[in-house]
């Protein structure tokens, strides 16, 4: 007796078709580690920036990737990998084959992980990069050692402290804004800036990090609290994305020693 059909005939699902392009499926990696400007793209991909931003419209089009005008210089644009969205059409794919082809997300035992140290960056670090240094710390277990500074540092927002509290159960009213220069030839296994102004004045940090750029818009636009903080809760719902997705990324090195050890900066653990 012959089994029934898991599936009808029917050709490959859209998603496929589109990412499948090698040119788009090469934008799509080099989206998935770091939002970049097209001229970036063009010199990773090797390719004319007439045909890389024709491709970008497509993935675009497609609701795959987004763009975002640069804080630093409005001529630019950030584009950016809904990892979400793109992960859920791949297992989507998966699923058209076989129900047991959908992807399920890896589980990582934050006790077997050597911690990684992570640094994120913003203006004034007094919003985004906060938030990011409480989330991290938090929804890693312990594998990510987070720090978090500005370029032009200034007090805590209140939202970012209401955003932390109400939404994700986290007080960090008690932490202080703190100086990129405080960091200074420390050793980290990420930097991430999560402004595009601190991107550009952005130092060098020995150990060769791996860099990372999230283009995030300020939440602080500068007007009432309560008229911003529906623009908080995008942020810190964001960044919680993406650092889940960071954690995937972690490098699966074991632990070493005492579990205070290798904590100082003094020198980064070979991966």
């Amino acid at each position: 007796m012959s089994l029934p059909s898991l599936h009808p005939d029917v050709g490959p699902p859209e998603f496929l078709q589109l990412a499948g392009h090698p040119l788009r499926w090469r934008l799509l990696g080099e989206l998935a580690r770091s939002d970049r400007l097209v001229h970036e793209l063009t010199g990773l991909v090797g390719e004319a920036q007439n045909l890389v931003s024709y491709h970008l419209a497509k993935l675009r089009d497609a609701r795959l990737v987004s763009a975002r005008r640069s804080s630093a210089d409005g001529r630019d644009t950030y584009y950016g990998l809904d990892l979400g969205r793109v992960g859920a059409l791949l297992s989507g794919a998966g699923g058209a084959l076989h129900p047991g082809l959908r992807l399920t997300p890896t589980a990582r035992d934050a006790a077997t992980i050597a911690p990684v140290r992570v640094l994120f960056l913003c203006t004034g670090n007094s919003a985004r990069s906060q938030m990011a240094e409480a989330l991290a710390r938090k929804l890693s277990g312990g594998a990510i050692e987070a720090y978090s500074a500005g370029s032009h540092p200034k007090p805590l927002h209140p939202n970012a402290v209401r955003v932390m509290r109400d939404e994700h159960g986290l007080d960090v009213a008690g932490q202080a804004s703190k100086p990129l220069g405080l960091f200074a030839g420390q050793d980290f296994d990420w930097v991430i800036s999560l402004c595009d102004r601190v991107r550009e004045v952005c130092p060098e940090f020995p150990g060769r990090p791996e860099v990372i750029h999230w283009s995030l818009a300020n939440p602080a636009t500068g007007e009432p609290d309560d008229v911003t903080y529906p623009l908080f809760q995008q942020t810190a719902a964001e960044l919680a994305t993406r650092i889940g997705f960071l954690l995937a990324a972690l490098p699966g090195r074991p632990r070493e020693g005492k579990t205070g050890e290798g904590k100082t900066g003094e020198g980064r653990r070979s991966p």
